[in-house]
């Protein structure tokens, strides 16, 4: 373990918080004089052991000294902190690592692995790593992503000095933050030629409260910036084929994807996962928990009726021309089916190749496996095709 001063810089805009957007979450625990906290470091999570001690009164108050240790561990993601007898129990996991049951020794200083969510080990060969990317944004600002390049032991590009395509993916919230867990899904695409760029735009939760609130009367103009901005960069890096870049999201994050698609020319193609295209009818059909979300996020409804529509895909889908395929529960209760099927609607009237994809007994966000599998392979499918790819193992791309 190695001591450190968190008035450093690389601490200034660190955030120990989350979106409490479930029950039970925690970020520490507490055990006797000693907390045991999860912090979060430009996307990825540290954990800390902070030893506290008070030694009386100055007359102001109490005075406290601490020392902060950072603990060596393989993981950089931690969450669900709860204490009991000298341990302190977690979930954790890394790219490499799914998420997992995991318990700390305060005494020991060791971790010990109990259960983890995937029974069976992947090869590493075909697993890529996250490399957390700084990149210029908007208004003179910094903005961050994971940069996944393309791994996969077996295979090399055909043409030489090829450069690969790019999935940008948007994440959900949308304050939330993209995760360095490890995701089989994302995993799907950089062992298959993809590189993948996972961005922390504005507003995401992670690094600080003025990056948080970026967003703040912003949504749908600083995720899309910093979205196409993480393009740019990696473009000019040389990392990727600028000429084919695609865009997928999930709920907030399929906001994201219209917007890109409708107000920018840098992608190519997109996939919209239960995404939103009319913010007035998400606050008229959305549920109670999230019922005045966007009044922080766009602004006051009705008050700011023309803001919302401004910012809505569904009113300008003139300006949308590549192909997008859309995903969608029918018994979604958060992003209503009649999100999805406007926008397909309106795209299919202008002749644009679209397809969509709904499932039965599927809500916000998909838990079958057969409806998660068809997802996956349908979506790549649909990039390959738009891209003119040809794939080792070709999958029969969905009808538009």
């Amino acid at each position: 373990m190695d001591v450190i001063d968190v008035s450093t810089e690389e601490f200034k805009n660190c955030e120990f918080g989350l979106p409490m957007w479930v029950f039970g979450q925690s970020t520490y625990a507490v055990v006797d004089d000693e907390i045991i906290a999860a912090v979060n470091l430009r996307g990825l999570w540290k954990l800390l052991r902070i030893k506290v001690r008070f030694e009386g009164e100055d007359g102001l108050g109490y005075v406290c000294h601490q020392e902060v240790e950072v603990l060596s561990s393989p993981y950089s993601e931690f969450s669900y902190l709860t204490a009991g007898s000298g341990r302190v129990a977690m979930l954790a996991g890394a790219a490499g690592i799914a998420n997992t049951v995991v318990e700390y020794d305060l005494a020991t200083g060791q971790f010990q692995e109990l259960r983890s969510s995937a029974p069976v080990s992947l090869d590493p060969g075909y697993l890529s790593s996250p490399e957390v990317i700084e990149f210029p944004t908007s208004g003179g600002r910094t903005a961050y992503a994971f940069y996944y390049p393309p791994t996969n032991k077996d295979f090399q590009s055909q043409e030489s000095g090829q450069l690969p395509p790019l999935l940008v993916k948007c994440h959900g919230g949308p304050t939330g933050a993209a995760s360095s867990l490890l995701s089989p899904a994302l995993q799907y695409y950089t062992s298959r030629g993809f590189a993948v760029v996972d961005v922390n735009y504005g507003g995401s939760t992670g690094f600080g409260r003025a990056y948080r609130k970026r967003l703040n009367g912003n949504w749908g103009v600083v995720d899309v910036e910093d979205c196409t901005n993480a393009v740019k960069y990696l473009v000019e890096q040389g990392k990727v084929d600028g000429t084919r870049v695609a865009i997928t999201g999930g709920s907030a994050g399929g906001f994201t994807v219209l917007c890109a698609l409708t107000f920018t020319d840098v992608f190519k193609a997109g996939a919209s996962h239960y995404g939103i295209g009319d913010l007035e009818a998400l606050v008229r059909d959305t549920h109670k928990f999230e019922s005045r979300y966007l009044d922080n996020l766009v602004g006051p409804y009705p008050f700011s009726k023309q803001v919302y529509q401004a910012r809505s895909p569904i009113h300008h889908t003139e300006k949308l021309s590549c192909p997008v395929i859309f995903f969608q529960g029918l018994e979604d209760k958060v992003v209503p089916p009649n999100q999805a099927e406007a926008m397909v609607k309106a795209l299919k009237a202008k002749n644009i190749p679209t397809v969509y994809i709904a499932y039965e007994g599927e809500q916000h966000g998909f838990r079958k496996a057969e409806n998660i599998i068809c997802t996956l392979e349908s979506e790549l499918a649909f990039f390959l095709s738009v891209f003119g790819i040809k794939h080792e193992h070709p999958i029969a791309p969905p009808a538009f």
